[in-house]
């Protein structure tokens, strides 16, 4: 396997591993998950919790390399997502007790924080492989 194919994998592994602790501490199964990785490295969880001020619509929980963890409304596939509030923070990589309390925080507040993105400070492939490690 050539080092970028490793890299890859290492990667995939550990997103994967990351994303099932994260839907654990938030409460969701590992049904209700996926993650890409391509040109860029992104994660989704269909929460099962509503947002009180739109009680007819499914919240998700996405993350992605660039901007972390976001709580958003789904919207149709060829929209755009509205995103109610930000994981507040320069890490990308966040335990996933503090993205659970973030979760719960934005349910319970019932308004939205989400003017503008707080975006996680870009570490690169191999530093988020790294960080990812031990959830593989």
């Amino acid at each position: 396997m050539d080092p970028q194919s490793a890299g890859l994998t290492a990667l995939s592994r550990g997103l994967a591993g990351y994303l099932r602790a994260v839907a654990a501490a938030v409460g969701v199964p590992a049904e209700a998950t996926s993650f890409e990785v391509s040109d860029t490295v992104t994660a989704y969880l269909g929460l099962s919790r509503r947002w009180p001020s739109r009680p007819g619509e499914d919240l998700m929980l996405v993350w992605s390399e660039r901007s972390g963890w976001a709580v958003a409304v789904e919207t149709a596939p060829d929209e755009t997502p509205v995103v109610l509030a930000w994981f507040a923070g320069a890490e990308v990589v966040p335990e996933p007790a503090a993205v659970a309390r973030f979760v719960t925080g934005v349910i319970e507040a019932e308004r939205s924080t989400a003017p503008q993105p707080v975006f996680a400070v870009d570490v690169g492939r191999t530093e988020l492989a790294a960080r990812l490690a031990r959830y593989a």
